[in-house]
């Protein structure tokens, strides 16, 4: 519990930040956003968002032996920019999630492409975060926070992301055969309006995360203040043959920033993960989220508890 009654379901890393741009091998200004996942030799990986001090962005990756400290980060940007290939990069790439595909034998990254024409979604694979084949942009601007399910739904590919549209920022479930050609999309998640935590604009944090009882997904809302805009974190968990369907979505968040390095940075009173991991148990969730637009940081929690608390938090989705 917290010291305000209410239950905690991920508890932060005691020495966070676990990264920031003073770890960095070569210059950068700030670190944030990173995609996670498990290499097949149990290494964890963060395939970190790394700001310049012209405001654009890449992908570095940094590796650790057990997730939590001792990484091992590139000499170099592990994924960088390609305008003259890809005119939707022109302004940088940001905020990737990794999914490893069986099927595909490969990781497929989504990211943000920025352009003049603004965020759009792009999809690179790679097998080996060494060498990577870009499909280019897949959703076209205002498209952000996307993430692909690790495996088929009814034959096809499933990606989650976040349109803005005449109907408002909320998150939509696009199918594909191919990974290049989209369609059938339908709206997974909206927005609740008033006052809520998570009014006007949601979207996707991590990759959903498959339990026995659905997908779980933790999604950010953005609440705006007269002090700028604060995000945090919520549940909801989906039917696993159809993630079309919202099975139960909490009302109150769960997760949102309270330190001083989640409050002060570049953009402040952000938390925002953009990958998680499942220890060998089954259980634990390492979460790594961006603080503030500034630094990366940790918090552990656990996908028992997360649905148990959908249970007694959660309501089936109208």
């Amino acid at each position: 519990m917290s010291a305000h009654g209410y239950p905690v379901l991920f508890e932060r890393y005691a020495k966070n930040p676990i990264l920031t741009a003073a770890d960095w091998p070569y210059p950068a200004h700030t670190v944030f956003n990173a995609a996670a996942t498990v290499l097949r030799d149990g290494t964890t990986l963060l395939l970190c968002r790394v700001e310049d001090r012209r405001g654009h962005s890449h992908f570095c990756a940094a590796r650790s032996v057990n997730g939590v400290d001792g990484w091992v980060i590139d000499e170099k940007p592990t994924l960088v920019p390609q305008p003259g290939l890809h005119p939707e990069e022109l302004w940088g790439i940001e905020d990737p999630r990794i999914t490893w595909v069986e099927e595909l034998q490969r990781y497929v990254i989504a990211y943000t492409a920025f352009s003049p024409g603004g965020p759009g979604v792009a999809v690179a694979t790679t097998t080996d975060f060494k060498q990577f084949e870009r499909y280019g942009l897949v959703m076209q601007p205002d498209d952000k926070d996307a993430a692909l399910l690790p495996r088929r739904i009814d034959g096809n590919f499933a990606l989650i992301h976040r349109p803005v549209t005449d109907l408002g920022a909320h998150i939509w479930v696009s199918f594909s055969p191919d990974l290049r050609n989209w369609g059938n999309h339908k709206m997974m998640l909206k927005a609740r309006k008033g006052s809520w935590w998570d009014a006007n604009k949601v979207g996707l944090s991590p990759p959903l995360i498959e339990t026995p009882r659905g997908w779980l997904m933790l999604y950010h809302g953005v609440r705006h203040t007269a002090a700028g805009s604060l995000y945090r974190l919520g549940l909801a968990l989906f039917k696993l043959d159809d993630p079309t369907v919202c099975l139960l979505r909490g009302d109150e968040w769960v997760f949102g920033p309270e330190t001083d390095y989640e409050r002060n940075g570049d953009v402040g009173y952000v938390a925002f993960p953009c990958g998680t991991t499942l220890a060998k148990d089954g259980d634990t969730i390492h979460m790594y989220y961006g603080a503030a637009d500034t630094c990366l940081a940790l918090a552990t929690g656990s996908m028992k508890a997360c649905l148990a608390w959908l249970d007694v938090n959660g309501k089936p989705c109208p």
